[in-house]
């Protein structure tokens, strides 16, 4: 499972040119999974996500998490992610989860989010032809793979 995770003045999601979800300040989370993941690198993404500590306390460091922060999370499904261009110019995407895995584990990353963020929690659509807009602050940007955890 890989998770870009953008930190954000606001970002929104758009389907059909209409607007689906909208954030305030908080994360734009990209979410890649790939065929051989499982609700255990969802958890340690979950984990990591909630606690990093990327906003900016009293002194300006940046030392809160979103929780702390009281900031929203969006959270968008992103297959892409897991493209491989290493040969040719055509990306390959065989990497990715088929949606028979993907979408209950995207649904698994929601539903336990929802239980720690509650209403500061918004998706995408899995599967959507998704315009995603965002102001990145910072700008600060992280990537998580839970098959590479040190």
């Amino acid at each position: 499972m890989i998770v870009v995770i953008q930190r954000v003045e606001h970002a929104s999601v758009s389907i059909n040119q209409n607007l689906h979800s909208t954030i305030g300040s908080g994360l734009l989370v990209l979410l890649g999974i790939a065929h051989h993941d499982m609700e255990e690198d969802a958890d340690w993404i979950l984990a990591k996500l909630s606690a990093l500590r990327i906003f900016a306390d009293d002194q300006g460091k940046m030392n809160l998490s979103v929780l702390d922060h009281a900031g929203e999370v969006l959270i968008v499904s992103q297959f892409t992610l897991l493209a491989n261009a290493s040969k040719g110019n055509r990306p390959s995407f065989t990497a990715a989860a088929k949606p028979e895995i993907a979408i209950p584990l995207y649904e698994y990353c929601v539903q336990k989010l929802q239980i720690t963020l509650g209403d500061k929690l918004k998706t995408g659509v899995f599967g959507a032809d998704m315009k995603v807009s965002l102001l990145n602050d910072g700008p600060v940007t992280i990537i998580l793979n839970s098959k590479d955890r040190q």
